[in-house]
This record gives C-alpha cells, sequence and structure tokens, in this order.
C-alpha cells in the first residue's frame, strides 16, 4: 500500500529515487514539487518506506521488521508533518503540534495515499480553521531527527504542503536544512512551491512530479477498481491528470453537484439582473466556511475555462462531465474574447479577498454584480 509498486505512473521518479539510494547519492532534502493528484505524496511515503527498508531491491521487502511497522503507519523512524488546526478549548498562546493528530492521519491514509487536502480538512473536521504548520513543529523536528536511527537506516521527516509553514516555523526548518542532523533525510511535498522560502527550496534537490497521462490512469482505474475500458477513458480524460479527481468521479461527488448548481445560479441571475436573488445567492455563498469559498471560487474558475474553450468546438481540449456540458451548450457564447480575462480576475480578487477574511457577503455580492457587467460586455 506505500510501496513503489503502488504509485501510478512517475516510472522516471521513481526509478531515480531508488538509482540515487543503489549509488548512495540520497539528498539530505528532497522537495517534490507538482499539481494535485499526479502522486506526490504516495511517491515521498514510497520513496520513505524504501529508504528504511532492511532488505530493499527494485522495491522495499514488505516483509522485514520496518515494513511490517509501514503497514500500520507505526515506523518509528518516520516523523510525518502536516497542517493542523486548533482544538477546541486550546489555550490563549498555546500551538499544536501534529503528534496530537496522528491518529487522524493514519486514518486518512488506511485506505492508500492518494489523498486531498480537502480530504484532510474532512478528516479534521475543520471546515471554517485555517490549517497551518505551527512553530513549535520545528523544535518537535529537531528533538526527533536527533534521535539515533537503526543501524544503516536514515531517520525521515515527511513535510506534506511545507507551504502552510507559518513565518516563524519556516525560518526554523530553514536552519535544520542548513545543518540537518546526521543520517536524517527531510522529504517536502508541494503544491505550490513559490509559496515557499527561496533560501529553503535552494537548500533541496527538486523533483518536479507532473500530471499523469489519461493512460496511467485509464490503466489504474482498470487494474484498481475494476473499471471497464470505455468508463476508465472517459474518466480518465475528465480528470485531467489528476489520479484523485478520477477517484472522486467513481463515486457522487456532491461538492461538485452543489457547485455547479451555485455556478449556474450566479450566471442565471447575473444575466437576467435578478438583484434581490444574486443578493440570496451571495448570502447562502457567504455561510460556507472559507476553504469552501475557495474551493468554489476555483471551481467558477475551471467553469469559465471550460466554457471559453467549449467555443473553439475541439471536445479533446474540453473537461467537463456530462451536467456541466449541458450547460455550458448554452451558457458558452457568453464567455468569450472581450470579457474572459475580467471574469477571471474578479474571481482571482475575489479568492484573495477570502483569504484575507474580508466580510465574505460584501465580497461575493460585489462579485455577482460585476458579473452583470461582464456577461453584457459588447
Amino acid at each position: 500500500m506505500y510501496t513503489f509498486k503502488d504509485v501510478i505512473g512517475q516510472e522516471a521518479i521513481k526509478q531515480k529515487l531508488m538509482e540515487d539510494v543503489a549509488e548512495g547519492r540520497i539528498a539530505h532534502a528532497i522537495l517534490l514539487a507538482g499539481p494535485e493528484g499526479s502522486g506526490k505524496l504516495p511517491l515521498a511515503i514510497a520513496y520513505a518506506h524504501y529508504l528504511t527498508c532492511k532488505h530493499r531491491s527494485n522495491d522495499a521487502c514488505g516483509n522485514c521488521p520496518s515494513c511490517k511497522q509501514w503497514e500500520s503507519l507505526q515506523q518509528p523512524d518516520i516523523h510525518f508533518v502536516y497542517p493542523i488546526c486548533k482544538k477546541k478549548g486550546t489555550p490563549a498562546g498555546k500551538t499544536p503540534e501534529c503528534s496530537e493528530y496522528i491518529g487522524n492521519w493514519r486514518n486518512l491514509l488506511k485506505g492508500g495515499s492518494y489523498v486531498s487536502f480537502s480530504d484532510w480538512q474532512q478528516e479534521l473536521n475543520s471546515e471554517n480553521a485555517q490549517l497551518t504548520i505551527y512553530e513549535r513543529e520545528a523544535a518537535v523536528l529537531l528533538r526527533k531527527a536527533s534521535l539515533r536511527a537503526a543501524p544503516g537506516c536514515y531517520k525521515i521527516c515527511l513535510i506534506w504542503m511545507p507551504e502552510r509553514m507559518n513565518e516563524v516555523c519556516a525560518n526554523k526548518i530553514l536552519k535544520l536544512l542548513e545543518e540537518p542532523p546526521l543520517q536524517t533525510v527531510f522529504i517536502l511535498v508541494s503544491e505550490h512551491p513559490e509559496r515557499l522560502l527561496a533560501t529553503i527550496t535552494s537548500r533541496t534537490q527538486r523533483i518536479n512530479v507532473p500530471r499523469l497521462k489519461d493512460s496511467e490512469i485509464a490503466a489504474a482505474l482498470r487494474e484498481k477498481y475494476g473499471i471497464g475500458e470505455a468508463d476508465s477513458n472517459r474518466i480518465a480524460h475528465l480528470s485531467n491528470g489528476n489520479m484523485l479527481k478520477a477517484m472522486e468521479q467513481l463515486s457522487t461527488n456532491k461538492e461538485t453537484d452543489e457547485f455547479l448548481q451555485l455556478f449556474m445560479r450566479l450566471m442565471r441571475s447575473s444575466y437576467a439582473r435578478k438583484i434581490r436573488d444574486m443578493k440570496t445567492w451571495s448570502e447562502e455563498v457567504a455561510a460556507m466556511g472559507r476553504e469552501r469559498q475557495k474551493h468554489f471560487l476555483e471551481y467558477c474558475q475551471h467553469m469559465i475555462r471550460e466554457n471559453f474553450i467549449y467555443n473553439f468546438h475541439r471536445a479533446e481540449m474540453n473537461y467537463m462531465t456530462t451536467e456541466e456540458e449541458q450547460f455550458s451548450a448554452r451558457f458558452s457564447p457568453f464567455v468569450n474574447e472581450r470579457n474572459v480575462i475580467g471574469i477571471m480576475e474578479e474571481m482571482a480578487k475575489a479568492q484573495t479577498h477570502v483569504e484575507g477574511n474580508v466580510n465574505a457577503k460584501i465580497i461575493f455580492f460585489d462579485f455577482a454584480l460585476k458579473m452583470i457587467v461582464l456577461l453584457k460586455q459588447p
């Protein structure tokens, strides 16, 4: 479950990591950077597993005591770091550490390591909280990395979403990367490496993890989930190189359905200049948590992009569900070269305001009003 053979595609990266180990060229810090669903976290966990295996060859052996501990994610030489939130009742001035959430982390990964940030939020039930890696974690990392590893093995510090470290934590992690403890390997897994301190990225060996090929996703759907060839090819195309999206499409995606309905209501009421409906709509969206508001705005940007492309009548360039395409068949003419940039800019501004904790009712009502002008731009 946590080995290289469980990682979909990315054969060149897997081969490089194993060759580096075989040739004794193990970097003290690597940065696996790439888009959502490309398999960064599965690669990172498989590499950590490989480094701690006692009888590794073309993969972790699966039989040594260390590999057996990996089955329950309780290998003592691995320390996971991930964004967390303060629990209710936490005293002011006290920050939590990741070990307090290790049960949630293991539960998240029990079905495999292809998980999203949204999955983690749901596991923590943290919809209205900003998840952060606090400064306290740097001290914990130093303490754990300083412990002696088993003979011939390494201490592994795997940091998922390092771009969510607060400033104090990031600077302390930088010091660790500058003077790493003996036999310690840091593995950073990032979707937004541009948000990391330049001094951190410069001290890591960066490995770019590309989007998966449609053929790789389709093959995984057939082998792992028993999906037929036609359906697996369709889902693979819609996923646009994102295995997490492909997995979401295997089950009813309630959030996507909800977002589509909200998007259609916004565009219809804005075009018809129904101010009262727009106000009601903005209040509904404002009632959602900040993270869901950001996800919704990302979904809106996706739909605007797809509607703009739809006008070119190149089906292979579109990535929409049947329901989305049915709406777009009528709506796409209203998204064109005269307004597409303006619409996307307004959505990006709204996302920035949400992240800045601006009043959500104001953000979304203002956004809806601007759509009136943009959709009817001559």
